[in-house]
């Protein structure tokens, strides 16, 4: 685990979820998203893990859909699933930039108010973003 991002951060970076849950996505907050920083869940640690390795965790839904959780905050991870206490903190560009596949969708913030789910092309389109 890495330091939390401050509070102002945080709450930019929900800020503008809200607006993209609102379907009121405007420059300004694709932008506070893209250069965010998240918490991607990882795997309890054994011998043989490096710590430094970040491996996406895909969850599927009942419907087969695949799906990466991330989130801003560890109370929202927490909530979301509470049997996870390991995370890697992440710039959502870089994950944009290594998406893997147009299958797998991204939820940010999943179980919380302003949850956001991008397709792997909205995943795509954030990386335009980040880079601009």
């Amino acid at each position: 685990m890495t330091d939390l991002p401050d509070d102002n951060t945080v709450s930019a970076t929900q800020h503008a979820l809200g607006e993209l849950a609102a379907a009121r996505a405007d420059a300004s907050a694709l932008d506070t998203l893209a250069n965010s920083e998240v918490l991607l869940p990882a795997p309890e640690a054994t011998e043989d893990t490096d710590p430094q390795a970040v491996t996406l965790p895909v969850f599927e839904q009942e419907d087969g859909a695949q799906l990466v959780p991330v989130f801003t905050t560890p109370d929202r991870m927490h909530q979301a699933l509470p049997q996870i206490h390991r995370y890697h903190r992440v710039p959502l560009g870089a994950l944009a930039e290594g998406w893997p596949s147009d299958e797998l969708s991204l939820a940010i913030d999943a179980g919380a108010p302003e949850a956001v789910t991008l397709t792997g092309g909205g995943v795509r389109t954030l990386l335009t973003h980040s880079a601009g």
